[in-house]
């Protein structure tokens, strides 16, 4: 069974750090764009970073450069989000996905690829 698990949403104070995890079982991400993403309550869902296939460099959303760092560890089938410096605009709930390329910046933004799993979500809050 092909599942994503994300784990390590919580309650945190402004500039404070969390580090979410995204543990895949049924596949692997080798082959696959690795995107996090969050939707705030009342909001659309937004794209927060994508690790590329063919070269692993990852883009970030210009709200969180600098402070969201993305990183995997292949023998664990594990992708991480390292959120530092965090603000109550961060609150969100977070999902990985795993998505097929091609992958490319689309004018201001960029598409991660025809996401084709995804996790069910953390939720990050961030208080003021």
């Amino acid at each position: 069974e092909v599942q994503l698990v994300e784990s390590g949403g919580g309650l945190v104070q402004a500039g404070g750090s969390l580090r979410l995890s995204c543990a895949a079982s049924g596949f692997t991400f080798d082959d696959y764009t690795i995107g996090w993403f969050r939707q705030a309550p009342g909001k659309e869902r937004e794209g927060v970073s994508c690790t590329s296939t063919s070269d692993g460099s990852t883009y970030y959303t210009d709200s969180v450069k600098g402070r969201f760092t993305a990183s995997s560890d292949n023998a664990r089938n594990t992708v991480y989000l390292q959120m530092n410096s965090l603000k109550p605009e961060d609150t969100a709930v977070y999902y990985c996905a795993a998505g097929i390329p091609p992958d490319y910046y689309s004018g201001s933004s960029y598409y991660c690829g025809g996401m084709h799993y995804w996790g069910k979500g953390t939720l990050v809050t961030v208080s003021s």
